[in-house]
């Protein structure tokens, strides 16, 4: 997929931009590694200790209210900063499970990812699980595993199990010396010198020393003997029992170079940065289904994978997180909006940095730009400057867990619809009508994503929530011949609602209901997934 060898030459502006993800299982120190590259690409001056109280604790990527109390990620959010000569555009992602589809939505936004793993803990279910969403996309994946200042498996035996549990073939960039109190920092075997870490100062990183090879003299000068002899006869079965780095590999997605570290004491972080610049793919083409589109191409085209409302609680603004597929954009340009087919003036764009923002006067392809709009820009819409083209493979998918919710004051009964309808556009819940009966039903991946919505509709709209349950376990949407859609939703009125596009649901209660309809309606598809397309 990602053959660079007949593609012409990407402008400079757009060649040395990296667009990625950080995914990982949660408490796998993510968080902490995505505030470490916001340190060392200047864009913050000093790392909030993840573990430190009150203020401190909040790191920059975690802007909600919620994020910040429990100390968990659950909205990705998009910083772009400056890297060695790089443009760095890093989207943080939810690590909690039940706020996987948010994950997924932004992996059609990135152009490779890293896999953060936790040295003690391996490959986590949801790592796997984020894993095969990158798989399917061909994205390719980074690994680093973090922790190793603490009580680590086998560095043999962590590479094993990624190579098992996700076939994928793992080269060591990094091979570290030590773990727990005895880690002393890694060899980089990509430039063939030895980092060392600086506990002192988890700010700082020691010096490279660089090395001429594995019996260069300086080694016994800064790594004690029994742990140097243990190196080197490490390295001596990586070199035959692991390939070597390929970068075509890598590219394809069937190789992922891995680097060990401790994100909290810097250590690493410097060289997986390195590595994400000199290795990572330039921004690749992107799919509509008209065509393909490729980043060089002058006209400037772009997707919306993301909406987050109420960023900023002062002003009730929705910006809508848009992934540049060609071109070279400037702030005031008017934009075709795909799906109203009608023009846009982007007038007030944003780069993030974080909970902050600043106007983005340009942007070329493989950034990230935030538009603030009033609920005209949805999940998949595209932007392009005249072209009909609609972007593809962004889903949506059906909710595992349904309650009705009903607002604490009955008189407020618009207020919650206004609120709900709000959530369903940036993709934070599902928001059903059923066809008979008043009130809503909502839909959500993971349970916690409920107490979310009822503390953001409380904050942001003040006005208190109840979920109760519903009977309803699961919904499909439904395609087919408009006359048996017709044919189906009258005889089946009180399974029967919409979702907050109009588009027609199933809800039911147990596996007969789809199994009944199946053999009832076989010219219609229930599906557990939708396409969110302009």
């Amino acid at each position: 997929m990602l053959d660079q060898s007949n593609r012409p030459a990407l402008p400079p502006e757009i060649a040395r931009r990296r667009t990625f993800a950080i995914i990982s299982h949660p408490d796998a120190g993510k968080t902490t590694l995505t505030e470490k590259f916001l340190l060392f690409g200047g864009a913050i001056q000093m790392a909030g200790q993840v573990r430190a109280k009150g203020e401190a604790r909040r790191t920059r990527s975690d802007f909600m209210k919620m994020e910040q109390e429990r100390g968990i990620s659950v909205s990705a959010s998009a910083m772009s900063f400056e890297y060695k000569g790089w443009r760095f555009n890093l989207v943080d992602t939810p690590g909690h499970s039940d706020f996987s589809e948010d994950t997924y939505r932004t992996l059609t936004a990135v152009d490779a990812a890293i896999m953060v793993i936790d040295g003690a803990k391996g490959v986590e279910s949801q790592t796997r699980k984020l894993f095969e969403v990158c798989r399917l996309r061909d994205l390719p994946i980074l690994t680093f595993c973090n922790k190793m200042d603490r009580e680590s498996r086998d560095t043999f035996e962590i590479i094993d199990e990624i190579q098992e549990n996700l076939a994928i073939d793992v080269a060591p960039a990094s091979w570290p010396i030590g773990m727990g109190r005895e880690f002393l920092g890694c060899y980089d075997i990509v430039h063939d010198r030895l980092e060392l870490i600086d506990r002192a100062d988890r700010n700082r990183v020691a010096e490279s020393i660089k090395i001429n090879g594995l019996d260069d003299p300086k080694l016994a000068e800064h790594v004690p003997a029994e742990q140097l002899a243990t190196l080197r006869d490490e390295l001596e079965m990586a070199r035959e029992l692991l390939p070597a780095f390929d970068r075509q590999s890598f590219l394809e997605g069937h190789m992922t170079p891995i680097w060990f570290g401790s994100a909290i004491n810097s250590f690493g972080v410097r060289e997986l940065m390195d590595g994400m610049g000199e290795f990572g793919p330039e921004p690749q083409p992107q799919k509509a289904a008209e065509r393909q589109i490729s980043a060089e191409e002058s006209a400037v085209t772009g997707f919306v994978f993301k909406v987050q409302a109420n960023m900023d609680p002062k002003h009730r603004d929705r910006v809508a997180f848009v992934r540049l597929a060609s071109g070279h954009f400037e702030r005031g340009m008017k934009l075709l909006h795909v799906r109203s087919k009608k023009q846009m003036a982007v007038s007030n764009p944003v780069l993030f940095l974080a909970a902050d923002r600043e106007l983005a006067e340009e942007a070329w392809a493989g950034d990230i730009i935030g538009i603030p709009n009033h609920g005209q820009l949805r999940i998949g819409d595209g932007l392009t400057e005249g072209e009909a083209l609609r972007f593809t493979g962004i889903p949506s998918f059906a909710p595992e867990l349904l309650q009705t919710v009903r607002a604490g004051d009955p008189m407020k009964a618009k207020h919650l619809e206004k609120a709900l309808m709000q959530f369903a556009e940036e993709g934070a819940a599902k928001v059903f009508k059923p066809a008979i009966g008043s009130g809503f039903i909502v839909g959500v991946v993971g349970a916690l994503q409920f107490e979310v919505l009822a503390s953001r509709i409380e904050q942001e709209y003040s006005l208190p929530v109840r979920f109760e349950g519903s009977q309803f376990t699961s919904a499909r949407w439904v395609s087919g011949p408009k006359a048996e859609i017709d044919r189906f939703v009258n005889l089946n009125k009180q399974h029967i609602a919409h979702d907050h596009d109009g588009d027609i649901v199933f809800l039911t209660r147990l596996q007969w209901d789809i199994d009944r309809i199946t053999r009832d309606f076989p010219e219609l598809r229930l599906t557990a997934t939708k396409e969110l397309m302009a």
